[in-house]
């Protein structure tokens, strides 16, 4: 092969992995950017909702029912795992003793057929609530989890980045050599 095939070769693949560098920081700054958006609302939306858990050894979260959550114990709903936690593990457990069990949806209908019973009134307005409460946090944790894959994202496009940085000085380095 000629050198100057040769420098032309070199020439289209240093530009090629120019294009590549540039491609892949533009992902990873946009992906640091998702990730970084999501992370703070996420954050900030949760704290000015104010949701605690209970403080550890109250009756609220007795450690026998929720063992899972002593580890959160008075402290603030703050992020997508706690969220979580709080939407699953304690506001979930509240809502299956409500109506044996029985979701929104189902004690709704029976109220809707029966709209003098003051109990199943009263089972649906919890039930709404609490399932639109644990709804509400369950999406906070979609949104978080979202952003954990952006900050995935971003890195492993940096580090690509660089990779092909260094593929490019490395080919220019070949260049000056021919």
């Amino acid at each position: 092969m000629a050198k100057a095939q040769r420098k032309v070769i070199d020439k289209v693949f240093i530009m090629l992995g120019v294009c590549a560098t540039a491609v892949l920081l533009v992902v990873g700054g946009l992906a640091w950017y998702g990730y970084s958006f999501a992370h703070k609302q996420v954050h900030d939306e949760l704290v000015s909702q104010r949701i605690y858990f209970p403080p550890k050894g109250s009756p609220a979260l007795d450690s026998s029912e929720f063992p899972d959550l002593q580890k959160y114990a008075g402290q603030i709903v703050d992020s997508g795992q706690k969220a979580k936690a709080y939407a699953n593990g304690f506001i979930g457990r509240h809502i299956e003793k409500v109506a044996n069990g029985q979701t929104y949806a189902q004690v709704s209908s029976a109220a809707l057929a029966d709209p003098s019973n003051a109990a199943l009134q009263q089972e649906k307005t919890t039930l709404f609530q609490g399932e639109t409460l644990r709804g509400l946090l369950l999406n906070a944790y979609a949104f978080d989890t979202l952003g954990m894959i952006s900050y995935y994202v971003s890195i492993t496009a940096f580090i690509g980045a660089a990779v092909f940085a260094l593929l490019v000085l490395a080919g220019l380095g070949h260049l000056k050599r021919l």
